[in-house]
């Protein structure tokens, strides 16, 4: 990698503009969106399948990937505020173009990949509440309004949707509580890790990991705090500023793993002492909770996987295109209108597009995390090494560099996600 030779530290001069210390839930922000962003219907499909198949034996992994997570997401925000550029500016500025093209070659596909996923879900699981209408025609009215949205709203407004979207998780944090639970042993399995040497163990411990530290929130992480700091003409970094946004990362990934936790649970409690132990799409999940859990806890958890969709894929196509646009030098930014940053907007676009086309071609849900997992298990590892580095260097960062603990918990997510992604490469090459 190559050391920057100089640094703009863009964010940090003179003429600061002060504003009144916001409220709790007016101070969180990107940190929140990103982290409710991460229990999409994918991530919700594999929360289930680890339940469903080992029951309460994979709850630990909610708290053991809580400070990597958040580790990792404060580390891009505050390459964000201090740059005000995304993580793809950064590379673009500092690094060889074949690092940066060649990531974005790998994570274009994953995340389109992944956009289909969810569409599919999304649209399986409306079918199920509206039977008369075919999954498909869902997947395509999602679609349609998901780009009417982001097209036409300013940035302001598509942050507070994305904001109250969040709300729609917490009907994970419900069904749980409709069905008698055992506290104390849920609480001993939450705490204490229980490991099996299994394929098919490890292969879902590798599975939890990839969902949960994907590479495109490192890119919509950073892009947010710059899109911040630009909309609301902040040009100074300070100390408050930092706190706030370490604030508003620890919630967002907090809560990210309590959903995690609570889906594994209602899986595990519920799904996993029936005998369900193959759930491999969230429709399943929905449909098999129905019968056993009862018709609430069956409309909430449908409910939620819409809304998380709704959430997500704003999430997955924004970080793409901002990616795509720092790299080729484009105007970006969600208050821009479509005519003032016509590249930016056709990524979106074709991202949206290419993902429900992934329906015609008759790649499943399944098939699509698959292929997305491998690719960013290729990728995770280079991002989270290119992180650490730009997170270090002082010509970058001033004063803002990373501390010890930042730098532990950094190091031992760049050393898990290079062991995940060999692995979930060696169970695709050998039988």
């Amino acid at each position: 990698m190559m050391a920057p030779k100089t640094s703009p530290l863009s964010a940090l001069v003179a003429g600061p503009r002060r504003r009144p210390a916001p409220g709790f839930w007016k101070s969180l922000g990107p940190g929140l969106i990103t982290g409710a962003s991460d229990d999409d219907p994918s991530g919700i499909a594999t929360y289930s399948q680890a339940g469903a198949a080992f029951g309460l034996a994979t709850l630990w992994t909610a708290l053991f990937t809580f400070p990597l997570m958040a580790a990792m997401q404060e580390m891009c925000a505050r390459i964000g505020l201090v740059t005000a550029q995304g993580l793809a500016g950064n590379l673009r500025q500092y690094y060889p173009r074949a690092v940066l093209f060649g990531l974005l070659t790998l994570t274009f596909p994953a995340i389109v990949l992944n956009i289909g996923a969810d569409l599919e879900g999304m649209g399986a699981v409306a079918h199920l509440l509206v039977p008369r209408v075919p999954s498909f025609l869902f997947s395509v009215l999602f679609t349609g309004l998901l780009l009417m949205a982001l097209v036409r709203w300013p940035y302001r407004r598509i942050a507070a949707v994305l904001k109250w979207l969040c709300a729609a998780l917490l009907a994970y944090v419900v069904v749980p509580f409709l069905v008698r639970q055992n506290w104390a042993d849920v609480l001993r399995h939450a705490v204490v890790p229980e490991l099996k040497f299994t394929p098919a163990f490890v292969g879902i411990l590798v599975a939890l990991l990839g969902t949960t530290i994907s590479p495109y929130l490192f890119f919509w992480q950073a892009d947010m705090e710059a899109e911040e700091m630009h909309h609301h003409r902040m040009v100074v970094v300070d100390k408050i500023l930092m706190h706030r946004m370490q604030t508003d990362v620890n919630v967002g990934m907090l809560s990210s793993n309590a959903i995690m936790f609570f889906i594994m649970l209602i899986t595990a409690t519920v799904l996993f002492p029936a005998g369900l132990h193959d759930i491999t799409t969230v429709e399943q999940a929905a449909l098999a909770l129905r019968p056993l859990a009862g018709e609430q806890a069956y409309l909430l958890f449908a409910v939620g996987i819409i809304g998380t969709g709704l959430l997500a894929i704003p999430v997955l196509a924004g970080a793409l295109s901002y990616a795509v646009a720092e790299a080729l030098h484009w105007r970006s930014g969600l208050d821009r209108k479509l005519r003032q940053a016509p590249g930016f907007y056709i990524t979106i676009f074709v991202a949206l597009v290419a993902g429900v086309l992934l329906d015609v071609l008759s790649i499943s849900p399944m098939q699509a995390l698959l292929y997305a997992a491998m690719l960013y298990g290729l990728t995770a590892p280079v991002m989270i090494a290119i992180v650490l580095h730009l997170a270090n260097n002082k010509a970058v960062m001033g004063e803002f560099t990373n501390g010890l603990a930042s730098n532990v918990l950094g190091g031992a997510t760049l050393v898990l996600m290079s062991a995940a992604g060999l692995l979930l490469l060696y169970f695709q090459l050998v039988p």
